[in-house]
C-alpha cells in the first residue's frame, strides 16, 4: 500500500492541493490502489424465490470468516466479487430493461440475510441499490438504458456522499464541480466522504454542481485518471466498508454522465424512503446476528450462575426470559421493516405526490426506529446472556455492539421520532432527501 501527498479533507470546490503531511496524517490517507475485477456478466436470477435462496446460500460462505475479516481489518475484495457473480446485485432492475423488477420486500431481507452474517460485508452495495433506485427516479430514457444495462451486466455502482465542511446542517455542501474547458471538454473536481461502496465499483455516481450552479449527479468511472480512494475509513465498527474519502482532481466525464438531478428537487419519489429501507435492513440483520450468536454461546459455552441450582446456561430462568424478550424485539423489528417494504411495493405502482412520499418516509421511519433499537439492545444484551467469557478477545463478539452502534448514526433515530411524532400530531409531511 502506497501514500500519497494529498490533502482531502474541506477541499475548496474544484480545486485539488498537494501538501506534505504529518506522519499521523500519512497513515491515514492511504491510497486503495487496487480496482475492482472487469464486470463478470453474472446471471439472471429468475424470480424472487430464487434470490432470497441465493441470498441465504451466500450468506452462509460469508459467515465462516466474518469475524476473522473484522479483526484484521480486511477488506472484502473476494467476497464482494462472489456476491456481484451471484446476480443479486442486480435483482431490482425494472423488468422493462431487462431485469427481475424485485420487491422492495426482497431487497430489504437480502440486506437482512446478508447483514445478518457480516454487516460492513452487507452494506456495501447500500449505495449501488440507492442509486439504481435513484436512477430510476432521475434518469433520462438514455441513461437508464446505459446504466441499467451496465449493472446486468455485473457492473457495481458506488457513491461519494455529501462532504460537510462546517458544524452547518447543511445536506448537500457543493465541494465537487464541473467546468469546461476551452475545448469543451467536461471535467470534475473536489472532495467527496464517506463513499460506501466506490473502492469495490466500476461507476462511482456523486453529487456536484454545474457550471450554473445547479445541482447535478455525476458518474465517474472508478478508473478513471484522476480518481482517488483513500483508505482512511476508521472506525471501530463497520470497519470492512472501505468508507474513506474520494478525491477527484479534473475527470474527464461525458455530456451523458450528468444527471441534472436539480430538475427534480421538487418531485416526490421513492428515493429516500428507499434509502432508508436499506438502512433499516441493515440494522435489523445486525439485531439478528447478535442474537445468534447469543444462542449459540449461551449453549456452547456459558456456565449458569451459582444461585440458579441448574446444571446448565440454557436453564437458567433468568436467561431464558431475557433471551425471549429479545427475541421478541428482533422479531417485531423484522416484521415492521418487512410490513414498511410492502407498503413502499404497493405505493410504487401507483403516481408519487407528496402524501405519498411522506407515507413512505413514516413507514420507514417507524421500521428504523425498531431496528435501531433491536440492534442495540441485542448486540449489548449479548454479554449479560453469555457471560464474562464472552468479552474475550478470540471470539470478537463485540464486533456485534461496534457495527450496530457505527451503522446507527448514519441518521440519528431521535430524529425519526421527531419525524413520526409531527406527522402523526401535527400533519407535517417529512422533508425529502435521502435520510427521510
Amino acid at each position: 500500500m502506497t501514500t500519497r501527498n494529498a490533502e482531502r479533507d474541506a477541499l475548496p470546490v474544484g480545486q485539488v492541493t498537494q501538501a506534505p503531511p504529518s506522519a499521523q496524517e500519512d497513515l491515514h490517507r492511504r491510497v486503495l490502489e487496487r480496482l475492482p475485477l472487469p464486470p463478470s456478466h453474472p446471471p439472471r436470477i429468475a424470480s424472487e424465490e430464487e434470490a432470497l435462496q441465493v441470498a441465504q446460500t451466500l450468506a452462509e460462505t460469508f459467515r465462516a470468516d466474518a469475524a476473522e475479516r473484522d479483526r484484521e481489518r480486511r477488506l472484502p475484495w473476494d467476497e464482494i466479487e462472489r456476491f456481484t457473480a451471484s446476480g443479486l446485485w442486480a435483482i431490482t432492475i425494472p423488468e422493462a430493461y431487462g431485469g427481475l423488477g424485485a420487491s422492495y420486500e426482497t431487497l430489504a431481507q437480502l440486506f437482512v440475510t446478508v447483514c445478518a452474517v457480516d454487516p460492513s460485508l452487507g452494506q456495501i452495495p447500500q449505495n449501488h441499490f440507492a442509486v439504481v433506485q435513484n436512477l430510476n427516479d432521475m434518469g433520462s430514457e438514455a441513461q437508464k438504458q446505459r446504466w441499467f444495462a451496465d449493472v446486468l451486466a455485473g457492473h457495481r455502482l458506488g457513491n461519494a456522499g455529501p462532504e460537510r465542511k462546517s458544524k452547518a446542517a447543511h445536506l448537500y455542501v457543493p465541494t465537487a464541480q464541473l467546468t469546461r474547458d476551452a475545448d469543451g471538454t467536461l471535467r470534475v473536481s473536489g472532495t467527496r466522504f464517506y463513499s460506501t461502496g466506490s473502492a469495490f465499483s466500476h461507476w462511482i455516481p456523486f453529487r456536484a454542481v454545474d457550471e450554473q450552479g445547479r445541482a447535478v449527479q455525476v458518474w465517474a468511472r472508478r478508473d478513471a485518471p484522476g480518481v482517488t480512494i483513500f483508505d482512511d475509513w476508521d472506525a471501530f465498527g463497520q470497519r470492512t466498508t472501505a468508507s474513506g474519502g474520494v478525491v477527484f482532481d479534473r475527470v474527464i466525464v461525458g455530456e451523458d454522465d450528468v444527471v441534472p438531478v436539480w430538475r427534480f428537487e421538487t418531485v416526490p419519489t421513492l428515493s429516500g424512503p428507499v434509502s432508508q429501507l436499506i438502512q433499516a435492513a441493515i440494522d435489523a440483520g445486525i439485531a439478528q446476528g447478535a442474537l445468534h450468536d447469543a444462542l449459540a454461546f449461551v449453549r456452547e459455552k456459558s456456565r449458569p450462575w451459582t444461585d440458579s441450582g441448574v446444571a446448565n446456561a440454557t436453564d437458567d430462568p433468568y436467561i431464558i426470559h431475557e433471551i425471549g424478550e429479545l427475541q421478541i424485539d428482533v422479531d417485531a423489528a423484522h416484521a415492521v421493516l418487512l410490513e414498511a417494504a410492502r407498503l413502499l411495493d404497493a405505493l410504487a405502482r401507483g403516481p408519487i405526490d407528496e402524501q405519498v412520499s411522506a407515507r413512505a418516509s413514516v413507514a420507514v421511519a417507524e421500521a428504523k426506529i425498531l431496528t435501531t433499537e433491536a440492534a442495540l439492545r441485542a448486540s449489548e444484551h449479548l454479554f449479560a446472556l453469555a457471560g464474562s467469557s464472552a468479552s474475550r478477545a478470540k471470539y470478537n463478539l463485540d464486533r456485534h455492539w461496534r457495527n450496530a452502534r457505527v451503522h446507527t448514526l448514519h441518521d440519528p433515530v431521535r430524529w425519526k421520532y421527531h419525524l413520526l411524532g409531527n406527522y402523526v400530531l401535527n400533519g407535517a409531511l417529512p422533508k425529502r432527501h435521502q435520510w427521510n
